[in-house]
């Protein structure tokens, strides 16, 4: 069996190919402390993870050429190290499938602390990262001690080639689908359907957002889309990007008035386990999850000016750093930001930064309110109402006159998104086949005037509309006149469906 190893005083190692022929040994010509030329062999036949990416690690320099060579023969890219601190350079600078290290570096000691100590250093950079440690001095308690720490598996000086293939094709495969589940949980957890809405818009007032929704679609210019709280933003972004060739990735949305200062970092652009107290794990952030796709900033007026340069340094460099981390990963995301506040008077006022402004709106894109497009009104309540019939099953065929009468009379301060609520209401109290105007529940002038008539939860609900109306529906001054934070009042907007 072809055999590879140092002998007992440390001295220079006896040779073998991998293949078995007989070599002398080579020595580092280069005489470098870290090799990171990527060794491509394209023409073998290979068993191994196809383009596994090994990191080798070794003080010997004919150590590290033998097991290039064997590792490129089965066609694994090869980069190496001769220190640990350029093994640490190396992981910050390269995602690699494993790391393959030597537990001794120091010619004046077998202890193995040099190689113990870069074990926790690597599992605190990349705890997804396999290690599979390799020492001429082994014993079972350094074999311990370094699987302890995060090691995946243990090889022995001289190492058996078989062996030592195997447990590292195993480990990478290990380590990838540890990295997908990882991925795929968060995923799951914090990714919304992309799907391609449905996205009915036939007043003469939408033709031209229309217009330059299909144009803008297909590029990678980073959009801003403004209007009025409930006006449809969401579902525009949606449209950019199944429209869009980042179609087949993911599309995350983030809203960013619901993120406190203290989880805006960890949440953006993710933590690794121990970066604060409650980092008990490794933690994807929203850059990361949309790596490919769209990354859909909701709300992002509402953002303090602190969260907001920590925002513009990730789209200045395109690079995220996960908190606690000492690399950057460089990241693949288009930007979409949707805002219902005047961010240029927000500007003109120092509450917005004015070159993050100018990041974000390549292209902006104005959803007009629900009051200036009366001729979608009927078409969009028709669709509700199929949406909740289907989901009450409720064998409701349309509206009664009065019924379409009342929708197309009110002012929807809450825009499309009052009106979706309205109407998943009235199909729940329509008792026929077709929607009357008390079951849609849309109140009068008048009835504001009798407060002391309504439950405290209507009474919260018409003042909340009624300051609405009255700046616009402009959430932000609404809130000011409410004497509320403006993420207070996006919570009472969703409750109430406004």
């Amino acid at each position: 069996m072809d055999r590879l190893g140092r002998d007992g005083g440390g001295g220079a190692p006896r040779g073998l190919t991998p293949e078995g022929g007989g070599i002398e040994s080579r020595p580092d010509t280069q005489g470098a402390a870290l090799d990171f030329s990527r060794i491509h062999h394209r023409n073998a036949v290979s068993n191994a993870t196809p383009s596994a990416h090994v990191l080798v690690a070794d003080d010997q320099s004919d150590v590290r050429e033998a097991l290039r060579l064997l590792l490129k023969g089965e066609g694994y890219i090869i980069e190496t190290a001769a220190s640990p601190s350029a093994v640490l350079a190396a992981v910050q600078q390269t995602d690699f499938d494993a790391v393959l290290l030597d537990l001794n570096y120091a010619r004046d000691t077998t202890t193995g602390r040099e190689g113990l100590e870069l074990v926790s250093e690597l599992q605190a950079l990349d705890a997804t990262l396999p290690a599979v440690v390799m020492t001429a001095w082994g014993s079972v308690d350094k074999a311990v001690e370094a699987m302890r720490r995060g090691a995946r598996d243990f090889i022995e000086k001289p190492w058996d080639n078989a062996r030592l293939l195997a447990t590292l094709r195993t480990q990478v495969e290990l380590g990838r689908a540890l990295r997908r589940a990882r991925r795929l949980e968060s995923e799951n957890r914090l990714l919304r359907h992309d799907g391609r809405p449905e996205l009915i818009a036939l007043s003469a007032v939408m033709r031209p957002v229309l217009e330059l929704i299909e144009r803008v679609a297909p590029s990678d210019a980073n959009v801003l889309i403004t209007g009025e709280h409930g006006t449809g933003k969401e579902v525009v972004a949606q449209w950019i990007h199944t429209a869009s060739p980042r179609a087949a990735k993911p599309l995350v949305a983030v809203n960013l008035g619901g993120l406190s200062e203290s989880l805006f970092e960890s949440e953006m652009f993710g933590h690794v386990k121990g970066a604060f107290t409650d980092a008990r794990a490794d933690r994807i952030g929203r850059f990361e999850l949309a790596e490919g796709g769209t990354l859909l900033l909701d709300e992002i007026g509402t953002l303090e000016l602190r969260q907001q340069a920590k925002l513009l340094r990730v789209l200045e460099s395109g690079e995220v750093e996960r908190v606690g981390a000492s690399r950057a990963r460089k990241l693949d995301v288009r930007i979409v930001s949707a805002t219902n506040a005047d961010l240029a008077a927000e500007v003109a006022a120092g509450r917005f930064r004015e070159d993050l402004l100018f990041r974000l709106n390549t292209i902006e894109i104005r959803i007009p309110p629900l009051r200036e497009r009366r001729d979608d009104i009927a078409p969009l309540a028709e669709h509700f109402l199929r949406r909740y019939a289907g989901r009450y099953r409720k064998p409701l065929a349309g509206f009664e006159p009065e019924a379409l009468a009342a929708l197309e009379a009110h002012g929807w301060p809450g825009n499309v998104r009052e009106l979706d609520h309205t109407l998943e209401r009235a199909a729940l109290m329509a008792q026929g086949t077709r929607v009357r105007a008390a079951d849609l529940g849309i109140r009068g002038g008048g009835a504001a005037g009798r407060l002391e008539d309504l439950p405290l939860e209507e009474v919260e609900r018409v003042l909340i509309r009624k300051a609405l109306e009255r700046h616009a529906g402009n959430v932000s001054q609404a809130a000011r006149a409410l004497g509320l934070s403006r993420s207070a009042l996006y919570r009472r907007l969703q409750h109430h469906g406004l």
